[in-house]
């Protein structure tokens, strides 16, 4: 890519704060898209909440990128989180959909985060980018996630939908939650230990929405995840492996129901997601392998 201007949400964030210094480390431009007034010329005000954007601010960008969400993981889901991590993530998208449609010269590209829960729980059975929504409440999100960006397509923007696995990383994010407890020795299986996570390395998942940013080609949805989705168990013995910690604790179903409420469904259910799309624009894993990923972490 050349040297561009490109702004991006979700900026404080593990993916969205890699990003960052990703892209001016290689001399672009980023102007960051904050909830408060602006204080430097790399900053931008919004507010999701109210769907307001400083459209102003978002002209010369060549690029949109919008990773800004209520993090799924970080509560138990009561009816009201449940509200706030659909709303921060439609309206937010709607919201951001709209002012780059509305500018005279709108970016080239706005590319959007969401995420595998698209696909529901797939069992063992693996899927790429042409399977159907799944069924429950993070599919229904991610459904209107993705339709919120309709005023950018309308507009003759080229949008991207990157969906998201398991970002592996010792900083952030539920993996981030994992590395304490393995290097405690007190790491284990969930559930059964047989259902699938598709996971990506957070450095492949950098290169991965780079790729996507300089591939014309490359619209709608866009699966970000390892080739090679393993199982829980095989996480934890990988885990246990590269930390050389005991992993011989196990966490019933019934406990993490208790704890997690709803979100426990989606901890116990398995997604065999492949990444059809990226591999056949040509990119290229630097880490593709479960061990691999966690060392690189």
């Amino acid at each position: 890519m050349h040297r561009s201007r490109i702004a991006i949400t979700g900026a404080s964030g593990l993916i969205g704060g890699a990003l960052v210094r990703s892209l001016r480390a290689d001399g672009h431009d980023v102007v960051r898209l904050v909830r408060r007034p602006a204080r430097t010329g790399d900053e931008v005000e919004w507010d999701p909440r109210r769907q307001y954007v400083d459209a102003v601010g978002l002209a010369g960008c060549d690029a949109v990128v919008h990773l800004a969400g209520a993090g799924v993981g970080e509560r138990r889901w009561s009816e009201a989180y449940k509200k706030e991590i659909r709303d921060s993530r439609v309206l937010g998208t709607a919201a951001i959909a709209e002012a780059v449609a509305s500018l005279d010269s709108p970016p080239k590209v706005l590319l959007c985060g969401t995420a595998l829960g698209y696909y529901g729980d797939t069992g063992t059975r693996a899927v790429d980018e042409t399977a159907p929504a799944g069924d429950g409440f993070l599919p229904s999100v991610c459904v209107e996630w993705e339709e919120a960006a309709a005023a950018a397509e309308d507009a003759g923007i080229r949008v991207a939908y990157a969906r998201t696995g398991l970002v592996v990383a010792r900083e952030g994010g539920a993996w981030g939650r994992l590395f304490p407890l393995f290097r405690a020795g007190l790491g284990g299986r969930l559930g059964s230990g047989r259902q699938y996570w598709s996971f990506i390395s957070l450095h492949d998942e950098i290169a991965a929405l780079r790729h996507i940013l300089d591939t014309e080609s490359l619209s709608g949805p866009v699966n970000l995840t390892a080739p090679e989705p393993v199982t829980n168990r095989e996480v934890t013995s990988a885990m246990a492996r590269v930390l050389r910690r005991p992993a011989v604790l196990h966490v019933p179903a019934p406990a993490l129901r208790i704890a997690l409420g709803d979100f426990a469904a989606d901890v116990l259910g398995s997604q065999r997601v492949l990444p059809r799309r990226l591999l056949e624009s040509g990119f290229r894993f630097a880490f593709p392998a479960i061990d691999a990923a966690i060392q690189t972490a």
